[in-house]
């Protein structure tokens, strides 16, 4: 496993720029009292103003430097920290949101987790490569005829490659999830 001090690139990390992350909340909508999961929160980029939106944040990391970090930046907010891989993550047993920027390479598990029969998932702003994104939403995705009938998904925000550093290789957009009423 790449230690703390390793390169991103070891772990393909590009974060957030602070500006890109307060447009993604801010189109999120998330309101005060939210239940809102960060799944690969890396140093907090969307954590930082989920909590000033007022949310209460499960800052999902798998990387213990990273989520030690969270840890201490976010002591006096209302932000959990829990060092988990997103595939053995347990999803809250009451309604929740998620704004995230997940590592790329786990998005179709995350997406297939949040959207597995009996989740209380209310809604999701992902940002995510494009085009895994473009599958989602045109229901080229797994189990698209089982989950479209409860979820309505779109792309929201698209984002530069220069909203990230390093900038990626690829074109990212942000798969916005509601769920239907």
């Amino acid at each position: 496993m790449p230690g703390y001090g390793q390169a991103r690139g070891a772990w393909g990390w590009h974060p957030l720029d602070s500006r890109w992350a307060q447009r993604v909340v801010d189109a999120a909508g998330v309101k005060a009292g939210d239940l809102v999961l960060d799944v690969g929160a890396g140093l907090g980029a969307l954590t930082a103003p989920l909590v000033r939106a007022g949310a209460q944040v499960v800052a999902v990391e798998l990387h213990p430097g990273r989520a030690d970090r969270l840890r201490r930046r976010f002591a006096d907010d209302p932000v959990t920290v829990v060092r988990a891989d997103a595939s053995d993550l347990r999803l809250p047993s009451r309604p929740f949101r998620v704004v995230s920027s997940p590592p790329y390479g786990i998005s179709t598990a995350l997406l297939k987790r949040l959207l597995a029969p009996g989740t209380r998932l209310v809604a999701a702003d992902l940002v995510l490569q494009r085009q895994v994104a473009n599958r989602w939403t045109s229901h080229q995705a797994p189990a698209a005829s089982r989950w479209s009938r409860y979820y309505d998904l779109s792309i929201g925000l698209r984002l530069p490659r220069k909203a990230f550093t390093p900038p990626p290789h690829v074109d990212s957009a942000v798969l916005t999830i509601r769920k239907r009423h």
